[in-house]
């Protein structure tokens, strides 16, 4: 048997943006198809009920985006997000958890587990939409809210990081804008911070990611506080 192609990558500009859904309800998949079958520049490429579907789908089709849900039979979300995150033949796959609530009690798991960010299911329309292109072009999808609580729960489980050398690559600048990320601030906020340009920040943001081999803006949160470049007393 041929080895499976690898991920073709990021959809070019002008290709529509490929996407699984997977939760086990039903309705709720019927009303994200709905939604997203209207759109020229989005395709739904598949729909799952469990984890094990999800994963089983996403190996074979390859989407762009899967919506995850969290609460799934015979495999849940965080776990098929393991498995998808986990595997390099799918490197260009992003997950987004779907929640019910913004402050999921998985926030943290999901995030370790590779999810590139959040969306809560009564989304608006509108912002459904631009978060999906927004997190194919590697933005996480984290609301202020979501930050809070992820940053909250590294400062509750941090432990005293070791010296790996995990930062090495980057310059000093590069480590005060990772920094920045991983206390929550955006692209603009880290701009007036720095007194730079919005492009700026977000041309050190992109290199420190390709430099660190982070997924998305979620890992640089996940490898700051693991690597002992943000500590919990910078909560504030």
């Amino acid at each position: 048997m041929n080895p499976t192609p690898p991920h073709p990558g990021p959809p070019a500009e002008g290709t529509a943006v490929r996407v699984v859904l997977a939760d086990d309800q039903l309705l709720v998949r019927a009303g994200f198809r709905a939604l997203l079958d209207a759109q020229d520049d989005i395709e739904v490429a598949g729909e799952a009920a469990d984890g094990d579907e999800a994963v089983r789908l996403v190996g074979e089709v390859r989407p762009d985006v899967v919506l995850m849900d969290i609460r799934m039979p015979r495999l849940d979300g965080l776990a098929a997000t393991r498995r998808i995150t986990g595997d390099p033949r799918l490197a260009a796959v992003k997950v987004v958890i779907l929640t019910t609530f913004e402050l999921d009690e998985y926030v943290f798991e999901a995030i370790r587990s590779g999810a590139s960010g959040f969306l809560v299911k009564d989304t608006e329309p509108d912002e459904l939409l631009r978060a999906l292109h927004a997190v194919v072009a590697g933005d996480a999808l984290l609301s202020p809210g979501v930050t809070r609580r992820l940053i909250a729960e590294f400062a509750a489980r941090s432990k005293a990081p070791a010296d790996d050398g995990l930062l090495a690559p980057l310059t000093e600048r590069e480590r005060e804008v990772m920094a920045l990320v991983g206390i929550g601030l955006s692209n603009e906020e880290i701009a007036r911070r720095l007194v730079v340009s919005p492009l700026t920040a977000k041309t050190h943001v992109s290199r420190t990611m390709v430099k660190l081999g982070a997924r998305d803006r979620a890992q640089l949160v996940v490898l700051a506080y693991e690597s002992g470049l943000v500590r919990p007393g910078w909560l504030g």
